[in-house]
Protein backbone atom coordinates (compact mmCIF):
# COMPACT_ATOMS: atom_id res chain seq x y z
CA UNK A 1 0.00 0.00 0.00
CA UNK A 2 1.80 3.63 -1.16
CA UNK A 3 0.28 6.50 1.03
CA UNK A 4 0.88 9.86 0.90
CA UNK A 5 0.01 13.19 2.84
CA UNK A 6 -0.99 16.83 2.02
CA UNK A 7 -2.26 19.59 3.43
CA UNK A 8 -5.39 22.15 2.03
CA UNK A 9 -5.41 24.99 4.12
CA UNK A 10 -5.73 23.83 7.58
CA UNK A 11 -6.40 20.09 6.77
CA UNK A 12 -4.19 17.31 6.51
CA UNK A 13 -4.97 14.20 4.72
CA UNK A 14 -2.96 11.02 4.68
CA UNK A 15 -4.22 8.55 1.86
CA UNK A 16 -3.41 5.15 -0.19
CA UNK A 17 -2.12 6.42 -3.73
CA UNK A 18 -4.08 3.35 -5.08
CA UNK A 19 -7.74 4.19 -3.79
CA UNK A 20 -7.37 8.09 -4.61
CA UNK A 21 -5.13 10.01 -7.19
CA UNK A 22 -5.55 14.08 -7.91
CA UNK A 23 -5.96 13.62 -11.12
CA UNK A 24 -7.68 10.18 -12.31
CA UNK A 25 -9.88 9.25 -8.72
CA UNK A 26 -13.53 10.48 -9.42
CA UNK A 27 -13.34 11.43 -5.70
CA UNK A 28 -10.03 13.62 -5.29
CA UNK A 29 -8.04 13.23 -1.79
CA UNK A 30 -9.30 16.71 0.20
CA UNK A 31 -11.59 17.49 2.86
CA UNK A 32 -14.86 17.13 1.32
CA UNK A 33 -13.99 13.11 1.32
CA UNK A 34 -15.10 14.15 4.97
CA UNK A 35 -17.82 16.08 4.51
CA UNK A 36 -20.99 13.53 5.59
CA UNK A 37 -23.92 16.04 5.26
CA UNK A 38 -21.83 16.86 1.39
CA UNK A 39 -22.57 13.23 0.76
CA UNK A 40 -25.73 12.68 1.78
CA UNK A 41 -26.44 15.59 -0.36
CA UNK A 42 -25.23 13.57 -3.04
CA UNK A 43 -27.67 11.14 -2.81
CA UNK A 44 -24.31 8.64 -1.73
CA UNK A 45 -25.24 7.62 1.43
CA UNK A 46 -26.64 4.12 2.12
CA UNK A 47 -26.94 3.52 5.43
CA UNK A 48 -24.73 4.29 9.08
CA UNK A 49 -23.36 2.00 11.52
CA UNK A 50 -24.64 2.12 15.38
CA UNK A 51 -22.56 3.76 17.53
CA UNK A 52 -21.50 6.53 19.01
CA UNK A 53 -19.06 7.51 16.07
CA UNK A 54 -21.87 7.95 13.83
CA UNK A 55 -20.20 6.37 10.91
CA UNK A 56 -21.89 5.97 7.27
CA UNK A 57 -21.76 3.94 4.78
CA UNK A 58 -20.85 5.91 0.93
CA UNK A 59 -21.78 4.08 -2.02
CA UNK A 60 -19.42 4.22 -4.46
CA UNK A 61 -20.18 2.00 -7.34
CA UNK A 62 -18.12 -0.65 -6.57
CA UNK A 63 -17.25 -0.53 -3.64
CA UNK A 64 -18.57 1.23 -0.39
CA UNK A 65 -16.80 2.83 1.81
CA UNK A 66 -17.12 3.04 5.90
CA UNK A 67 -16.50 7.05 7.07
CA UNK A 68 -16.03 6.97 10.52
CA UNK A 69 -15.32 10.61 12.37
CA UNK A 70 -13.42 10.06 15.61
CA UNK A 71 -15.65 10.63 18.92
CA UNK A 72 -14.88 10.82 22.41
CA UNK A 73 -16.38 8.46 24.64
CA UNK A 74 -16.69 8.22 29.20
CA UNK A 75 -17.39 11.61 31.32
CA UNK A 76 -14.91 13.40 29.08
CA UNK A 77 -17.68 13.11 26.03
CA UNK A 78 -19.88 15.63 28.26
CA UNK A 79 -17.41 18.34 27.88
CA UNK A 80 -15.29 17.77 24.25
CA UNK A 81 -17.08 15.12 22.22
CA UNK A 82 -14.69 15.96 18.75
CA UNK A 83 -11.94 18.04 19.60
CA UNK A 84 -7.99 16.47 19.97
CA UNK A 85 -5.88 18.59 21.72
CA UNK A 86 -3.18 18.76 19.10
CA UNK A 87 0.77 17.73 19.37
CA UNK A 88 1.97 16.88 15.66
CA UNK A 89 0.31 15.49 12.80
CA UNK A 90 1.65 12.11 13.09
CA UNK A 91 0.39 12.06 16.56
CA UNK A 92 -3.86 11.95 16.11
CA UNK A 93 -5.32 9.48 16.03
CA UNK A 94 -6.17 9.39 12.53
CA UNK A 95 -2.86 9.36 10.78
CA UNK A 96 -2.11 6.27 13.67
CA UNK A 97 -4.37 3.92 13.21
CA UNK A 98 -4.51 4.58 9.19
CA UNK A 99 -0.67 3.80 9.46
CA UNK A 100 -1.47 0.57 11.39
CA UNK A 101 -4.27 -0.66 9.55
CA UNK A 102 -1.86 -0.03 6.44
CA UNK A 103 0.81 -1.89 7.94
CA UNK A 104 -1.47 -4.89 8.74
CA UNK A 105 -3.18 -4.65 5.51
CA UNK A 106 -0.10 -5.19 3.70
CA UNK A 107 0.79 -8.36 6.60
CA UNK A 108 -2.30 -9.88 4.70
CA UNK A 109 -4.22 -9.82 7.78
CA UNK A 110 -8.19 -9.44 7.70
CA UNK A 111 -8.45 -5.83 8.30
CA UNK A 112 -10.56 -2.92 5.90
CA UNK A 113 -8.16 -1.57 3.59
CA UNK A 114 -7.48 2.00 4.62
CA UNK A 115 -8.62 4.46 2.12
CA UNK A 116 -7.58 8.20 3.52
CA UNK A 117 -7.05 9.59 7.18
CA UNK A 118 -8.28 13.32 7.36
CA UNK A 119 -7.22 15.88 9.98
CA UNK A 120 -8.81 19.18 10.56
CA UNK A 121 -6.13 21.63 13.26
CA UNK A 122 -7.97 24.25 14.88
CA UNK A 123 -4.78 25.93 16.94
CA UNK A 124 -4.34 23.77 19.78
CA UNK A 125 -6.98 21.03 19.23
CA UNK A 126 -8.49 18.89 16.18
CA UNK A 127 -10.52 17.03 14.41
CA UNK A 128 -10.63 13.80 12.60
CA UNK A 129 -12.19 11.34 10.48
CA UNK A 130 -11.07 7.71 8.84
CA UNK A 131 -12.73 6.43 5.76
CA UNK A 132 -12.10 2.67 5.33
CA UNK A 133 -13.35 0.27 2.45
CA UNK A 134 -16.71 -1.77 3.96
CA UNK A 135 -16.67 -5.60 4.12
CA UNK A 136 -19.50 -6.27 1.93
CA UNK A 137 -22.19 -8.42 3.58
CA UNK A 138 -20.45 -8.55 7.07
CA UNK A 139 -22.22 -8.17 10.12
CA UNK A 140 -21.19 -8.29 13.55
CA UNK A 141 -20.02 -11.37 15.74
CA UNK A 142 -22.22 -9.50 18.39
CA UNK A 143 -25.44 -10.00 15.73
CA UNK A 144 -24.13 -13.38 15.21
CA UNK A 145 -24.04 -14.30 18.38
CA UNK A 146 -27.63 -12.72 19.71
CA UNK A 147 -29.57 -14.08 16.79
CA UNK A 148 -27.86 -17.57 16.05
CA UNK A 149 -26.70 -20.99 17.85
CA UNK A 150 -23.15 -21.49 18.19
CA UNK A 151 -21.30 -22.33 15.20
CA UNK A 152 -18.30 -24.04 16.43
CA UNK A 153 -16.16 -23.94 13.50
CA UNK A 154 -16.80 -20.00 12.85
CA UNK A 155 -15.89 -19.62 16.78
CA UNK A 156 -12.46 -21.64 16.07
CA UNK A 157 -11.84 -19.18 13.12
CA UNK A 158 -12.36 -15.96 15.24
CA UNK A 159 -9.67 -17.97 17.74
CA UNK A 160 -7.28 -18.81 14.81
CA UNK A 161 -7.62 -15.16 13.35
CA UNK A 162 -7.25 -13.42 17.05
CA UNK A 163 -4.31 -15.63 17.11
CA UNK A 164 -2.71 -14.40 13.62
CA UNK A 165 -2.83 -10.60 15.31
CA UNK A 166 -1.34 -11.71 18.19
CA UNK A 167 1.39 -12.90 16.32
CA UNK A 168 2.23 -10.05 14.18
CA UNK A 169 2.38 -8.22 17.45
CA UNK A 170 -0.99 -6.19 17.51
CA UNK A 171 -2.46 -5.14 20.69
CA UNK A 172 -5.74 -4.41 20.15
CA UNK A 173 -7.05 -2.42 23.03
CA UNK A 174 -10.81 -2.70 22.50
CA UNK A 175 -11.08 -5.97 21.26
CA UNK A 176 -14.69 -7.09 21.54
CA UNK A 177 -17.51 -8.60 20.06
CA UNK A 178 -18.55 -5.40 17.97
CA UNK A 179 -15.36 -5.13 16.55
CA UNK A 180 -15.29 -8.55 15.05
CA UNK A 181 -17.31 -8.68 11.41
CA UNK A 182 -18.30 -11.72 9.75
CA UNK A 183 -18.89 -11.96 6.33
CA UNK A 184 -21.25 -13.97 3.18
CA UNK A 185 -18.61 -16.62 3.67
CA UNK A 186 -18.51 -16.97 7.29
CA UNK A 187 -14.82 -14.98 7.54
CA UNK A 188 -14.01 -13.43 10.26
CA UNK A 189 -12.22 -9.63 10.00
CA UNK A 190 -10.88 -7.26 12.85
CA UNK A 191 -11.68 -3.51 12.31
CA UNK A 192 -11.47 -0.28 14.68
CA UNK A 193 -7.90 0.03 15.43
CA UNK A 194 -7.91 3.61 17.48
CA UNK A 195 -5.15 3.65 19.65
CA UNK A 196 -4.32 -0.08 18.84
CA UNK A 197 -0.36 -0.32 18.67
CA UNK A 198 2.15 -2.90 17.96
CA UNK A 199 4.05 -4.68 21.16
CA UNK A 200 6.15 -7.49 22.14
CA UNK A 201 4.82 -10.46 23.80
CA UNK A 202 3.25 -9.70 27.19
CA UNK A 203 0.32 -9.93 29.39
CA UNK A 204 -1.94 -7.50 27.58
CA UNK A 205 -2.65 -10.60 24.68
CA UNK A 206 -4.36 -12.14 28.16
CA UNK A 207 -5.73 -8.45 28.81
CA UNK A 208 -6.87 -8.99 24.93
CA UNK A 209 -8.95 -11.99 25.12
CA UNK A 210 -10.31 -10.51 29.00
CA UNK A 211 -11.57 -7.94 27.44
CA UNK A 212 -13.13 -10.71 24.76
CA UNK A 213 -14.60 -12.89 27.29
CA UNK A 214 -16.36 -10.00 28.88
CA UNK A 215 -18.24 -8.23 25.66
CA UNK A 216 -19.20 -12.59 24.80
CA UNK A 217 -20.79 -12.73 28.19
CA UNK A 218 -23.14 -10.16 27.38
CA UNK A 219 -24.63 -11.18 23.70
CA UNK A 220 -24.47 -14.68 24.12
CA UNK A 221 -26.73 -17.22 26.50
CA UNK A 222 -24.22 -19.94 26.07
CA UNK A 223 -21.14 -17.92 26.70
CA UNK A 224 -19.21 -21.01 28.04
CA UNK A 225 -19.47 -22.94 24.84
CA UNK A 226 -18.02 -19.54 22.69
CA UNK A 227 -15.45 -19.11 24.82
CA UNK A 228 -14.18 -22.88 24.71
CA UNK A 229 -14.63 -22.58 21.03
CA UNK A 230 -12.65 -19.74 20.50
CA UNK A 231 -10.10 -20.53 22.67
CA UNK A 232 -9.56 -23.97 21.10
CA UNK A 233 -8.87 -21.70 17.65
CA UNK A 234 -6.15 -19.55 19.56
CA UNK A 235 -4.69 -22.39 21.18
CA UNK A 236 -4.24 -24.11 17.27
CA UNK A 237 -2.96 -21.31 15.58
CA UNK A 238 -0.45 -20.28 18.45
Amino acid sequence: MRLAALRQKNWLILHDVDSLSDDAAPHQPGPALFDGQAWRRAGLVTGEAPGRGESLFIDRGNEQWVLRPYRRGGLVAHLCQKRYLWLGVERTRAFRELRLTAALYDQGLPVPRPVAAGVKREGLVYQAALITVRIEGARALASRLSEESVDEALLERVGEMIARFHKSGLDHVDLNARNILIDEENTPWLIDFDRCRFRQPGRWQTDNLERLARSVAKFSAATDAVLAAISAGYASAS
